[in-house]
């Protein structure tokens, strides 16, 4: 398990360091990063909100 755990991270690690933000400096990448998660999460919880509450919610189209 930790052999696997290891793996996955040397894996992330070498996409980083692979994609745009790799050469950029260490600050910039978790800033990236930050913002990259903090989107991912925004979108997850609308989609928990709309499995939620879309029952409920009316959707009118019209001209």
């Amino acid at each position: 398990m930790f052999n696997a755990k290891k793996n996955a991270m040397d894996v992330i690690n070498e996409i980083i360091r692979q994609s745009a933000i790799g050469p950029l400096s260490r600050w910039y990448k978790n800033l990236v990063l930050s913002l990259f998660s903090s989107i991912v999460f925004t979108c997850l919880m609308m989609l928990v909100l709309l499995f939620t509450y879309g029952v409920e919610g009316s959707l009118n189209i019209g001209y």
